[in-house]
């Protein structure tokens, strides 16, 4: 079980990259949080140290949990927004939508999903950046944003703008894709696919609208 920091712990946990969770700090501070259960130093070169989802689960403890099911309305914080002014991929239908927009902000997203690869490939024993890794599977709004921003689809405004919506599902391990468009729903499923996602097309009961429920692969 992982004990919890101290306050300088805590601050070099709350500094963390956002997207892969590497560590910046002293050698007795990362050794310290290895001690924890909240960070672990990868095994090959340069052996740098990165949070565990219990470190993770610390750094996020502040953020409301995304509320399950339907689109609207979209939470204020959630599993795909993070405090405190660090990167967060849009979830679709915020209030607050960042301040960068266009080239700038794409620049941020791609270079936070070469962030996320490169933790798939040092978090693997294979070296692959095929599946999705551990801080995915804790973060599941957020890295299925992620993956769909980085890729150039347009999330929902918050007007109620066209666009996707990732929700949190009653179930542990899926997200819910929301996007009223037919072909760019489709667009959004190959994207995920092609990131790792195992992803199907559902109907709601209630309103009959067309959404993705979309899960990490394992194999």
């Amino acid at each position: 079980m992982a004990l919890s920091p101290t306050a300088a712990q805590r601050r070099v946990i709350d500094a963390a990259d956002p997207a892969t969770g590497r560590l910046r700090g002293s050698e007795t501070q990362l050794a310290a949080l290895v001690k924890r259960g909240l960070a672990f130093r990868h095994p090959r070169p340069p052996h740098d140290h990165f949070l565990t989802p219990a470190g993770h689960r610390i750094r996020d403890a502040d953020a409301e949990p995304d509320p399950p099911g339907r689109p609207e309305p979209a939470p204020a914080a959630d599993d795909g927004a993070a405090g405190g002014g660090v990167f967060a991929a849009r979830v679709g239908g915020e209030e607050d939508v960042p301040e960068s927009t266009g080239p700038a902000r794409l620049r941020e997203v791609r270079g936070a999903w070469q962030g996320l690869l490169e933790l798939r490939r040092m978090t693997r024993p294979d070296g692959s950046s095929e599946l999705p890794c551990a801080w995915e599977r804790t973060h599941l709004v957020r890295a299925a944003a992620l993956a769909l921003e980085a890729a150039g689809h347009r999330p929902a405004g918050p007007e109620g703008e066209d666009g996707y919506r990732v929700r949190a599902t009653p179930q542990p391990e899926a997200v819910a894709v929301h996007e009223p468009d037919g072909t760019a729903r489709r667009a959004c499923a190959q994207t995920l696919e092609r990131a790792g996602w195992q992803v199907g097309e559902h109907t709601e009961p209630r309103t009959r609208a067309r959404y993705l429920l979309a899960s990490p692969r394992k194999v």
